[in-house]
């Protein structure tokens, strides 16, 4: 596949800032990439002018810009998922009062883009990008994880190393398909305090028209709240919420089939 060079390197460089390093200067980037100073600083221009990287008045060193928010904002706010469950997930929080999340499968980690609130003003903004989340380690992950057909599943715990994030990680991958396949068995996944301590969580597969999983929906707090003797309840809630997200998205399985499609293949 052909790539345009400069556009690719231009690319290269926004994808470099992370919240770890969210101010770069030219020699790290020109190291980063392994490119001359006068390259770097040619593109970086070229960014700074399109309102792409903004340059630090203090430190000189540059920062992602205000057009990558700007962006954000308006893909958030036009994906078709988003505009589907916003309904539901607020209706979710307020119900169970407890924050409810809508995450995207993308490029083996889970993204972010919808976000309810147990107490909802008039003035909040639902839609977000990000942060990304594990899938190994996050109940918004494992309820993808749990729904991908058999090669989907080992593809992806083939190439994946997993590592721990909290004292409960599942870093096993043994215990990790069989922590998928309880999930399966009970239509929604748990995480207690493996992806952050302090929190629990439990989350639920969003089905698309032909039966495949991307999103999923996810309901975070105190664990032990969350994931005592109310469980049961939540997720109850949790998926039927999620079961009418995925009819909004075109998932209507058979009449006699009221549970979740058995796993492809």
């Amino acid at each position: 596949m052909m790539t345009i060079q400069s556009v690719d390197r231009a690319l290269q460089i926004l994808s470099l800032f992370s919240y770890r390093r969210p101010l770069l200067g030219i020699s790290e980037i020109s190291r980063a990439l392994k490119l001359t100073k006068p390259t770097v600083h040619g593109l970086v221009r070229t960014l700074v002018s399109q309102g792409f990287l903004h340059q630090d008045f203090h430190t000189r060193k540059y920062r992602l810009g205000l057009k990558i928010y700007e962006l954000g904002i308006v893909l958030a706010g036009t994906l078709e998922i988003n505009q589907k469950a916003t309904g539901p997930v607020h209706n979710l929080a307020k119900k169970t009062h407890f924050i409810s999340r809508v995450a995207i499968w993308d490029g083996d980690s889970m993204v972010t883009t919808l976000i309810a609130y147990p107490q909802r003003t008039h003035m909040a903004f639902p839609y977000q990008i990000g942060p990304r989340a594990y899938p190994h380690s996050s109940a918004i992950g494992k309820a993808v994880l749990a729904f991908l057909g058999n090669q989907e599943l080992k593809d992806y715990l083939n190439r994946t190393k997993f590592f721990k994030i909290t004292p409960s990680t599942i870093t096993n991958k043994k215990r990790l398909v069989i922590d998928l396949k309880m999930t399966r068995e009970r239509g929604y996944s748990i995480d207690n305090e493996e992806n952050m301590q302090g929190l629990g969580c439990i989350g639920a597969p969003i089905f698309e028209q032909k039966g495949s999983v991307i999103y999923s929906i996810s309901l975070s707090g105190d664990p032990n709240i969350l994931l005592g003797d109310k469980m049961e309840y939540f997720a109850t809630e949790l998926k039927k919420t999620a079961s009418e997200i995925s009819q909004y998205m075109g998932y209507f399985p058979s009449v006699m089939d009221e549970e979740y499609p058995k796993k492809a293949s």
